[in-house]
C-alpha cells in the first residue's frame, strides 16, 4: 500500500512539473516553426512558401508552411497549439484579441504581433451605368458585401456606418464572393460590391476589361469617423490606371496582412525571425512580388489592441522604428 502511495505521489510530482513547464519554450530546443497561411491558391500561401526558404537560411530554423482557412482559422490554430506563426488581417486579429465581431464571445489572447506585411485595400466598385459616384450614393442600391460572416462583410458594415448607412436596412444587401460579385455586376444584377484584397485584384481587372466601372473613394471626413472607432484601418491610394477606365487616383482604406506568433515563443526566436523578414526585403521581393511592399518603418502601423511580441519590439527598437518603452507581449 505504501508503495502504491509512493508511486502515486511520484506521478503527481511529474504531472505538476510538466504542467509548470507548459506554455514555456526553450529557444535552443526550437528547430521548426509551423506557419499558418491561407488557401493553396491564395496570396498568403504563395507568399509564405516564397518567404520560408529565405527565413530558414537566415535563422537556421525550418519553416513548415501550411495551407489553411486563412485569418480566423489561423488564430484558432495558434490558440490550439497547432501553429507557431501565421499571417492574418489586422482587423481579424483585433476582433480575436478583443472578443468582438468575428470572435464575439470567443476571445483569445494567445498571440502577439510581429508586424504588417502589405495592405489589403477596401475596394468599393460600382458600375458606371448605375450612376453611383460616391459611397453615400449606395443607399437604396443593390450591393454585395462579401460572403456572409466574412471579414469583408464587417469592413463593409463599418465603412457604410461612417456614411450613416445601415448595411441591413439601407441597402439591398447581397452576400457574394469577389468573382460572383464581379459576375453579378457585369450582368446588371447588382449595382456595386465590396472587395478587400491586394491590388490589382484579378476579379476586378477582368470585370473592367468589358464593363465600365467606378472605384469609390473614402473621403477624409468619413475616414476620421471610421478610424475613431476602428483604428486598425490605414489610408491608402488605388493608383490611376490600376483598372481599365479608372484614370485618377482613388483614396480608400485598407486592412493589413500581418504576421503574428504564439505569444509563448522565446524572445530571441521571434527577434531573429523579425530581423530575417525586414532585413531581407530584396530577396523576399525577388521570390514574391508582395515582398516589395515590406516596409519596416510602416510595419508597426495599424496594429490596434494587440501587443507586439518582445522579440519584435527588440528589433524595431534597434532600428529606431519603436521607442524602447513600447509595450510588448512577453
Amino acid at each position: 500500500m505504501k508503495k502504491i502511495a509512493l508511486l502515486l505521489a511520484l506521478v503527481m510530482v511529474a504531472m505538476f512539473a510538466f504542467a509548470s513547464c507548459a506554455g514555456t519554450q526553450d529557444a535552443e530546443t526550437i528547430t521548426k516553426i509551423r506557419v499558418a497561411t491561407g488557401g493553396n491558391t491564395g496570396t498568403y500561401y504563395a507568399y509564405g512558401m516564397a518567404m520560408g526558404p529565405i527565413l530558414a537560411e537566415k535563422t537556421g530554423l525550418t519553416f513548415d508552411v501550411q495551407s489553411t482557412g486563412a485569418s480566423k482559422a489561423n488564430i484558432q490554430l495558434i490558440q490550439a497549439g497547432e501553429a507557431d506563426m501565421a499571417v492574418v488581417q489586422n482587423d481579424v486579429m483585433y476582433y480575436a484579441y478583443t472578443g468582438t465581431d468575428l470572435f464575439e464571445g470567443a476571445q483569445t489572447q494567445d498571440f502577439a504581433a510581429i508586424g504588417t506585411l502589405y495592405p489589403e485595400l477596401c475596394q468599393i466598385i460600382a458600375s458606371k451605368a448605375s450612376g453611383i459616384e460616391s459611397i453615400a450614393d449606395l443607399k437604396g442600391k443593390r450591393v454585395s458585401v462579401g460572403d456572409a460572416g466574412s471579414g469583408v462583410e464587417f469592413n463593409a458594415k463599418q465603412i457604410l456606418e461612417a456614411y450613416g448607412i445601415d448595411m441591413n436596412a439601407d441597402i439591398e444587401k447581397q452576400n457574394l464572393g469577389f468573382g460572383p460579385s464581379a459576375d453579378a455586376l457585369r450582368d446588371e444584377k447588382i449595382d456595386a460590391f465590396f472587395c478587400v484584397a491586394g491590388i490589382p485584384t484579378t476579379a476586378i481587372t477582368d470585370l473592367a476589361m468589358g464593363t465600365e466601372i467606378v472605384v469609390l473613394s473614402v473621403e477624409d471626413k468619413e475616414f476620421d469617423k471610421l478610424t475613431e472607432k476602428y483604428d486598425f484601418y490605414t489610408k491608402q491610394i488605388i493608383p490611376a490606371g490600376t483598372y481599365t477606365g479608372v484614370e485618377e487616383d482613388v483614396q480608400t482604406v485598407a486592412v493589413m496582412a500581418t504576421y503574428i506568433v504564439d505569444a509563448d515563443l522565446p524572445e530571441d526566436v521571434v527577434y531573429n525571425i523579425t530581423k530575417a523578414i525586414f532585413d531581407n526585403k530584396d530577396a523576399i521581393a525577388a521570390a514574391h512580388a508582395k515582398g516589395a511592399e515590406l516596409d519596416s518603418a510602416k510595419a508597426v502601423e495599424g496594429i490596434a489592441a494587440v501587443p507586439f511580441h518582445a522579440g519584435a519590439v527588440k528589433y524595431f527598437t534597434e532600428i529606431g522604428v519603436m521607442e524602447a518603452e513600447a509595450p510588448a507581449a512577453e
